[in-house]
């Protein structure tokens, strides 16, 4: 499929507060709020990873669950909580993609973020690499391959938290035309903050493109996954002529809630591609790096 000529777009990235929702309903008029707050100023918004997973103690029914009883009752309940998402962005007719949701693939779990139209259709990227805590303690397991995805604004692609810090994987949605990555998050200590955040700012510069990321902030006591959560919304695009010297072009306030904007326009890549005083995205190696064999010393 040819993807549709890109053009500027109005960018939100909501660095969500974890909070309490007693019930799916309830957690979908908390996003239904938000929404409602950021639409007048974007044409798609973004959530950060698993925000939707503070409704974990809630469906199991009791306070300080484990990863994996947790885990249950969130995939257990994906389809009504996918069918909230869906209805949030009909009743806004807007672009949306609202975290991820653990569901069920097979006999797998699988973390996907689905980028849902204003009239409900959507389609799913899965979070391809795992951390040591979904691997190792909640049961998350690896999902596809990098997809892309064709928007009013061009083709987009989404690569989840601990994805971006794999330069392959970025590269391979803007190898198939993809201009600007969103990566949402949820990181619970800053060092995981700062490996995010690095490695988004090191996928712009080296594809030349935006890079768009989104956390979870607060605390929730009551939550086996959502326990801490720290970060830092920001968008990154190439630090080159024409962007900001640093890169960021948006960042929000570390730790705390709130929507953060940015219009991004991909006519500037095509410009800093051609004219910009270094070329990355055209000078990735086109072939394998041969492997390296030691240094003799003399």
């Amino acid at each position: 499929m040819t993807a549709p000529p890109a053009k500027p777009l109005r960018l939100g990235l909501l660095q969500y507060p974890v909070e309490r929702p007693a019930s799916i309903a309830t957690w979908g008029a908390k996003l239904d709020r938000w929404i409602e707050q950021a639409k007048p100023q974007a044409d798609l918004l973004v959530l950060p990873e698993y925000a939707c997973v503070e409704l974990g103690a809630a469906l199991v029914g009791r306070d300080a669950t484990d990863e994996p009883t947790e885990l249950a009752a969130m995939v257990g309940h994906a389809d009504a909580i996918l069918a909230e998402m869906r209805a949030t962005a009909r009743r806004h007719r807007t672009w949306l993609l609202p975290g991820t949701l653990p569901m069920r693939a097979g006999d797998r779990v699988v973390a996907r973020a689905p980028l849902i139209a204003p009239d409900g259709r959507g389609a799913f990227q899965e979070k391809r690499a795992m951390t040591r805590f979904e691997d190792e303690r909640w049961g998350i397991s690896s999902g596809a391959s990098p997809r892309v995805f064709d928007t009013p604004w061009g083709r987009l692609g989404i690569s989840i938290c601990y994805d971006v810090e794999f330069p392959k994987h970025v590269r391979a949605q803007v190898e198939a035309g993809a201009w600007l990555i969103l990566a949402p998050s949820c990181t619970d200590s800053r060092h995981g903050a700062t490996r995010v955040n690095v490695s988004a700012a090191a996928r712009a510069i080296e594809n030349q493109c935006y890079v768009a990321t989104t956390p979870t902030v607060g605390e929730a006591p009551w939550s086996a996954a959502l326990d801490v959560n720290r970060g830092q919304a920001a968008v990154y695009g190439p630090a080159d002529r024409g962007f900001p010297e640093d890169g960021v072009i948006a960042a929000g306030e570390r730790d705390a809630p709130g929507w953060v904007f940015a219009t991004l326009d991909p006519a500037k890549l095509d410009h800093v591609r051609e004219h910009g005083a270094v070329r990355n995205h055209r000078d990735w190696p086109r072939a394998p790096v041969p492997p390296p064999t030691p240094a003799e010393f003399a």
